[in-house]
């Protein structure tokens, strides 16, 4: 079984200025002269963390982290007021080719899941010339059926416990109705209760059920117990309720199975795509549809896992991959 790379340390860290008065967090780790690779964080709003860096090999790889717009270290933040109008898919998208260029980087291998796989899957789309590989993880294809599967009520089916804490927040006139345009009311709430309190239980309903076997709290702020964690936490679920909830307000900015019909245009890009069986927030059904419409791409269904990357037969199926295309 395959297990994470060393912890290491970015060389070279910035803030690239791509316009709309914002400013997103990047760094690069690994060998400067290695092999490109670019991870595409979750969420979206999730931001990105270190052990990120641990599935490239740091001798062969150039390890390119990024923060998405309005979360993580990218500037301004959510938190702070940043512009949800000017935070799209193809926003993200003319980011990642600003920070490819950037860096000087003439073609890299992308690496993303669950969201990050959505992105990754519509950057390739859009630039096919610029993508070496493509290792997917927890494919997200972000059509409806899929929304209404995890926020209106399907996985409530396996979590009816854990439910109870999503729907806490919403009155309940409301919850016989889209649970995620009533939770766009509470995130966009003028109250910063209201707001918070809604973003805790998106946040947390998506933490809790993410992995096979539901582990405790993984929220920022579940440190010390200090007022700085506190606050980091409360920023944190901010960024990732709000953003994620915008983005599935507008369907993605893509029209639904749209990265289904566009399959053509990667059709030549070898890819790994890894999916735990038992992923209640990613189920099995898209990662089988993407394999169908991209049958040259390599599809490993863990049987013990769940959504996150960490678990280990998913681990092992995406280092795994990361080696192989290393050379």
């Amino acid at each position: 079984m395959r297990n994470f790379y060393p912890e290491i340390e970015p060389y070279d860290s910035g803030h690239l200025d791509v316009g709309d008065g914002q400013q997103i967090y990047w760094e690069t780790s690994g060998n400067p002269d290695g092999k490109p690779a670019v991870f595409v964080h979750g969420g979206p709003g999730g931001g990105t963390a270190p052990t990120q860096r641990r599935f490239f090999d740091p001798t062969k790889y150039r390890i390119v982290l990024f923060d998405q717009r309005g979360c993580g270290q990218s500037r301004p933040h959510i938190a702070d007021g940043a512009d949800l109008s000017v935070n799209t898919t193809a926003h993200l998208i003319a980011d990642m080719e600003r920070l490819r260029t950037h860096l000087g980087i003439e073609r890299w291998q992308v690496f993303g899941g669950s969201w990050g796989s959505t992105l990754g899957l519509a950057y390739a789309q859009s630039h096919p010339d610029r993508v070496t590989e493509l290792v997917l993880r927890g494919i997200f294809l972000l059509r409806r059926s899929e929304i209404d599967w995890y926020y209106n009520g399907g996985a409530a089916h396996i979590y009816p416990d854990l439910w109870e804490g999503y729907l806490a927040p919403i009155p309940e006139a409301e919850r016989d109705g889209d649970l995620v345009e009533a939770y766009h009311r509470l995130l966009t709430s003028d109250d910063p209760a209201v707001a918070g309190a809604a973003a805790r239980a998106w946040t947390g309903w998506e933490q809790a059920t993410s992995y096979l076997l539901p582990r405790p709290a993984e929220n920022t702020g579940a440190g010390s117990g200090s007022e700085s964690d506190a606050d980091d936490a409360q920023r944190f679920d901010l960024a990732f309720a709000t953003i994620e909830n915008h983005y599935f307000v507008h369907h993605g900015f893509l029209t639904d199975g749209q990265l289904l019909a566009d399959i053509d245009a990667i059709a030549h890009i070898p890819g790994v795509i890894v999916q735990g069986r038992y992923d209640v927030v990613c189920p099995t059904r898209s990662a089988w549809d993407l394999h169908r419409a991209w049958p040259s791409a390599e599809l490993h269904i863990v049987a013990d896992a769940g959504h996150a990357s960490y678990e280990p037969g998913i681990r092992h199926h995406l280092i795994e991959a990361t080696d192989r295309f290393a050379g």
